[in-house]
């Protein structure tokens, strides 16, 4: 792996995130309002997990500024919030909200599929972007050819799982897992499977993933704008949402992007209620890691990713006041 000193950034490359904090008594008094007006809520879509903000965005600030310094500018995206440490008078981080993004019709949102569909809409963003949500982190100097080829595509990294698409009297089945974030998945795989027949089995690392921006623009406006469109109304997260990973399986479509299927050395998912975060790290020793928070994760397990993190990352960076 090349490290990041020893390579000459071509071309300019940014890196967004999405933010909530669900500690601000506001922004919760709003949600509850809105879901006090609904019935029949699936409880993946409601869990604290969607919301509950341990502070990792500080950190992954921090692990950028430490390991991916090529960065050119940091967005952050909010519904009007804006973490009370961040100096916005740092030239290189902008808070965007998601006003500025989304159409007025899906408004409220609580849903961050439907939101991410629109990620290209940021003022300024360059062709060339990363995006994380805060509990990602880089944990090793990563070069941009990391994430993007020397032509510039993407490099689209999946995991390898065992596919139940069967064919049958010519007609493509797929059972439905019955975790919402797998049927979001399955339901971007399926539409490029039937505008290009080519179906993808490999899932997302969940973790930062690279994207043009011509492209995401083009599959959402253009291409697959109908269905996607259709999706943007569902203020929380729905059995019928499509994944960002649409846009990265289109790339392969088209032969615009590289497929990588990752291990746990590239990219580390450790789930929240697992007892010991430190484990991974030092078994693996991963480029990319995510503190993945879940329905399963009690309020003790989230007491423990602040000191974790803060023994990882213990600078402060640039972006703090």
């Amino acid at each position: 792996m090349k490290h990041a000193k020893d390579y000459t950034v071509k071309p300019e490359i940014d890196l967004v995130y999405m933010w909530v904090d669900g500690s601000d008594e506001e922004w919760m008094a709003k949600k509850m309002l809105f879901m006090g007006e609904k019935t029949n809520l699936n409880k993946e879509a409601t869990t604290k997990a969607r919301n509950a903000d341990n502070n990792e965005l500080i950190y992954s600030l921090r692990s950028a500024e430490k390991y991916v310094p090529w960065i050119r500018k940091i967005f952050i995206v909010t519904d009007e919030q804006k973490p009370k440490w961040l100096d916005l008078q740092n030239s290189r981080i902008k808070i965007v909200d998601i006003r500025e993004l989304i159409p007025p019709e899906a408004l409220p949102c609580y849903n961050s599929v439907v939101i991410e569909h629109f990620l290209y809409r940021i003022p300024g963003l360059s062709e060339h972007f990363l995006y994380a949500n805060d509990d990602m982190f880089f944990n090793a100097e990563i070069a941009p050819d990391f994430f993007f080829t020397d032509e510039g595509l993407p490099i689209v990294r999946l995991k390898r799982t065992y596919t139940n698409k069967l064919i049958n009297n010519c007609k493509k089945v797929l059972k439905i897992h019955s975790n919402i974030y797998r049927k979001t998945i399955e339901n971007a795989a399926l539409l490029v499977d039937e505008k290009f027949g080519k179906y993808y089995s490999g899932i997302p690392h969940h973790n930062i993933d690279s994207y043009l921006k011509s492209d995401y623009k083009l599959v959402s406006e253009e291409v697959l704008h109908k269905e996607i469109n259709s999706t943007i109304s569902n203020h929380l997260r729905s059995d019928n949402d499509i994944q960002r990973i649409i846009y990265l399986y289109y790339t392969l479509a088209v032969e615009k992007g590289k497929i990588r299927f990752v291990n746990r050395r590239e990219s580390c998912r450790i789930r929240l209620h697992k007892p010991d975060f430190m484990y991974f790290i030092k078994k693996y020793n991963p480029a990319l890691f995510c503190l993945n928070d879940s329905h399963h994760a009690t309020n003790a397990d989230r007491s423990r990713v602040e000191p974790f993190l803060e023994s990882l990352f213990p600078d402060k960076s640039s972006f703090e006041l």
